[in-house]
């Protein structure tokens, strides 16, 4: 079962290419599936790379330019076709609401699960929450208001040492004190510190995914500390002047901005259709930003290993 890995289904600009699909991305967390936009093909993607309709539970829409949400209506009418249950909650601004409802209701009358539009605020902010995940939306700066969201663990509990909670005869109603980092007092008076009894909580991990966004040191500050980034490099760095008419970034901006943030892994993606490799995109990242890699369909990143690339 995937723990924390992100598949990358699309990662073009907004024109489709024979290389490159428009934005879309699944994140699987422990075996439950969110998507991050909805460009064209999105839906052929998913039974390429083999990820289950019935799976999907959360579509998170950064802005509402075509190639990151216009595969927003095929998909969730194929999921009534394939007779999805439970519930799909879908992320978008209002305006986006108000405009994909009544083609959804239009389109798929019937369906066979719950469908729950969620409003996220321009500003950003909390959109999701269970007991083991946030997701957080954080402005970003491109030709119309545009999100990126942040995917963050919430703290994991500490190890037991099993012999040692056999010695002292823990209670089983006081272990998960224990596992939080507490200190207990035993019923018969003794002081057993978690310390003794319990190793470090393995690392809480952090994804980030922007795009589209021109380079901007405030988004830097938005996803600090993030372990793993996704950043668009629509141009390279000769086309800067039209990146930043068109409000992109370059790889090298997008470099900047993980160097700045203290990521771990830097993932470049949104390439223009005028690149037939994305070999001038990593020579231009890596002397800012080493540990950077190129997203292509159907790659597949464990986020969990990402301490191990360091």
């Amino acid at each position: 079962m995937a723990q924390f890995e992100i598949n990358i289904l699309g990662c073009g600009s907004a024109t489709p290419s024979l290389r490159h699909l428009p934005a879309c991305q699944v994140i699987d967390f422990r075996d439950n599936l969110m998507m991050v936009d909805c460009g064209e093909g999105a839906q052929l993607q998913m039974r390429r790379m083999k990820l289950k309709y019935s799976r999907l539970n959360h579509i998170f829409i950064s802005h509402l330019h075509g190639d990151h949400c216009l595969g927003l209506p095929g998909l969730l009418s194929t999921l009534s076709l394939h007779q999805r249950t439970g519930t799909v909650t879908v992320h978008m601004f209002q305006e986006g609401i108000d405009l994909f409802k009544p083609m959804i209701d239009f389109l798929c009358r019937e369906r066979s699960y719950d469908l729950v539009f969620e409003p996220v605020d321009h500003k950003g902010g909390i959109v999701f929450e269970n007991n083991s995940l946030t997701v957080e939306a954080f402005p970003l700066f491109h030709r119309v208001p545009t999100v990126g969201y942040i995917f963050r663990e919430k703290p994991k509990s500490r190890h037991l040492k099993g012999d040692m909670i056999k010695f002292y005869d823990v209670p089983v109603s006081l272990i998960p004190k224990l596992k939080a980092g507490n200190d207990i007092t035993l019923p018969d008076g003794r002081l057993v510190k978690a310390a003794h009894v319990t190793t470090e909580a393995d690392p809480s991990l952090s994804y980030a995914y922007c795009s589209d966004t021109v380079f901007n040191r405030r988004v830097a500050e938005s996803v600090k500390g993030v372990d793993v980034i996704y950043h668009e490099a629509t141009y390279l760095s000769d086309e800067s002047v039209k990146a930043h008419e068109r409000f992109h970034s370059t790889a090298a901006e997008a470099a900047e901005i993980a160097r700045e943030a203290g990521a771990k892994l830097l993932i470049l993606g949104h390439y223009s259709k005028m690149y037939l490799t994305d070999e001038g995109h990593l020579a231009e990242a890596h002397p800012i930003f080493g540990n950077t890699i190129a997203a292509d369909e159907g790659m597949k990143i464990d986020i969990t290993k990402v301490y191990e690339r360091n």
